[in-house]
C-alpha cells in the first residue's frame, strides 16, 4: 500500500498550483475519485501513487512501505537499492526501481551478516532521508528486535549531521534518538556481522566506541572514518 496521507495528497498538489481538475486529468483519475482520496475515503493505489510521485514531484520516502519480503533481502539486492537511493559509494550501479528508505534501512538492520560497505552507509542514508517514516520504522525495528541497530545509526546520524552543519536532520534523529532510547535492550548484538568470531567479539569489546557500548554494539564503525562524514 501507498503511504500517503490524504492531507500530504492534498498539499503536495496545491503546492505546485494544480487544481483538482488539472491533478486529475495527469493521473488518468475523476476529479470526483481524486477528492475522495484527499480527504481519505478512497485508497491510493500502488499505481496512482507512482504516478503521484511522479506528478507532485515526491521523493523516495513516499514510496511505499513493505515489511513482509525482508528475508530475501541479500547484500546485493542491498547495494543496488542504495545506489538507486544515490548513495555515494554504489552511484555506478544505478538503475531499476527505487526502494523507500526506511524499508532499505530495516532490510539492513534486519539481517544477520551483510557486507561492512552496506553497514557503513547506513549514517548516510538516516541523514539524507531524516524525513522518513520513522514511526512505521521504530515499530517494525521493535519487532524484530533490532532498535538498538536502529539507535546506535541514528546517534552516528546525528554526529554527521552535526558536524556538516545540518540543522533540521541533527534536530529530528535527536528526537528519534530519544524514542529509541527508552525502548535499548540489555543484551548484547553485532551491526548486522553474524559471522564475527570470538576471538573477534572479545576484541570489540574493548575497542568499540562508547556509543557503541551505550547501545551494547560490537563494533568499529567510527563516524570519523567514513568517506562522506566530512
Amino acid at each position: 500500500m501507498a503511504t500517503f496521507a490524504p492531507d500530504q495528497i492534498r498539499s503536495a498538489r496545491e503546492n505546485l498550483g494544480f487544481t483538482q481538475q488539472q491533478a486529475a486529468a495527469d493521473l488518468g483519475v475523476s476529479q470526483a475519485y481524486l477528492a475522495l482520496m484527499e480527504t481519505g475515503r478512497r485508497r491510493v493505489t500502488e499505481a496512482i501513487g507512482l504516478r503521484m510521485m511522479d506528478l507532485y514531484r515526491l521523493g523516495p520516502t513516499a514510496l511505499p512501505l513493505r515489511a513482509g519480503d525482508l528475508e530475501s533481502w541479500d547484500s546485493a539486492c542491498l547495494v543496488k537499492a542504495l545506489a538507486n537511493l544515490d548513495y555515494p559509494g554504489f552511484r555506478h550501479l544505478l538503475g531499476g526501481r527505487r526502494d523507500n528508505p526506511a524499508v532499505v534501512l530495516l532490510a539492513a538492520l534486519s539481517s544477520r551478516d551483510v557486507e561492512v560497505r552496506i553497514v557503513e552507509s547506513l549514517p548516510w542514508l538516516v541523514v539524507e532521508y531524516y524525513d522518513l517514516d520513522w514511526g512505521w520504522l521504530m515499530r517494525e525495528a521493535k519487532v524484530r528486535d533490532v532498535q538498538n541497530r536502529l539507535g546506535f545509526i541514528v546517534t552516528l546520524g546525528r554526529w554527521i549531521a552535526a558536524k556538516r552543519g545540518a540543522a533540521a536532520p541533527q534536530r529530528r534523529l535527536r528526537e528519534v534518538e530519544a524514542v529509541l532510547q527508552q525502548s535499548r535492550l540489555a543484551r548484547e548484538d553485532t551491526l548486522c556481522q553474524g559471522r564475527l568470531s570470538e576471538a573477534e567479539r572479545k576484541w570489540l569489546r574493548q575497542a568499540r566506541s562508547a556509543d557503541a557500548r551505550h547501545w551494547k554494539l560490537l563494533t568499529d564503525l567510527d563516524p570519523e572514518n567514513l568517506p562522506y562524514a566530512a
